[in-house]
């Protein structure tokens, strides 16, 4: 492993610390039996991973970041869920699934690249009747989103907040520690200077941006 593949796997278990939020959204479904599951904008699988586990069923991860995709399929082979979970590149403008394919639709801050009207609307028709969409997003404004999940025909089971002091002591403030430790020990190493350097520039956006350093779990029925 190479001081770049190190860092983000340091910063991959920092994202494990938020797979409690993940978890306190899941069960909040009622139980299906082995539903199958698309999670839109998977990145490297962390949540992906957790899902097939709580859900006992098939998933599937869709995103174009392909080194994030080859973490992931790293990570589905150490965790023996080659039967279970499944990675491709795709992108979530692109999708082509049949009607009515999914049991669950998982979006983990990603539905803000199209939209949330957009997301909701869009993804409706791969949900089976019956079938569940769960996205987290930036907090915004919630009555209004609380309002467009009614508008496009789910019904809210509940929602969440995460605070940006959640984010902060969750998932920002180990990330500064790792940023400066990885700093330290490897101060003119190339091969991390780009992790380093999008690492700060996600730390940067959250001390920058207040207002939006908060966020929200939908969980929503189709009707």
């Amino acid at each position: 492993m190479n001081e770049a593949e190190l860092f983000r796997a340091q910063k991959d278990k920092l994202r494990k610390r938020l797979l409690k939020y993940t978890r306190r959204a899941f069960r909040m479904l009622p139980k299906l039996d082995r539903p199958r599951i698309l999670d839109v904008g998977c990145g490297s699988g962390i949540p992906t991973i957790e899902l097939a586990t709580l859900s006992r069923g098939t998933v599937l991860g869709i995103d174009i970041d392909q080194p994030a995709l080859d973490r992931f399929a790293a990570r589905i082979k150490k965790a023996k869920v080659t039967h279970s979970v499944q990675a491709i590149n795709c992108s979530m403008v692109d999708m082509d699934f049949p009607a009515g394919s999914y049991d669950i639709i998982w979006a983990e801050g990603a539905i803000y690249a199209v939209g949330f009207e957009t997301g909701l609307r869009e993804w409706r028709r791969f949900l089976k009747p019956d079938g569940f969409l769960v996205v987290h997003d930036e907090q915004g404004n919630v009555n209004q989103k609380l309002k467009q999940i009614s508008d496009f025909g789910y019904e809210t089971i509940g929602h969440f907040l995460l605070s940006k002091e959640v984010w902060r002591s969750e998932y920002f403030a180990p990330l500064e520690q790792l940023i400066g430790e990885m700093q330290n020990l490897y101060p003119d190493n190339p091969e991390i200077t780009e992790e380093i350097r999008q690492a700060k520039a996600e730390l940067d956006w959250f001390q920058n941006n207040p207002q939006q350093s908060s966020s929200v779990y939908f969980v929503m029925k189709k009707n």
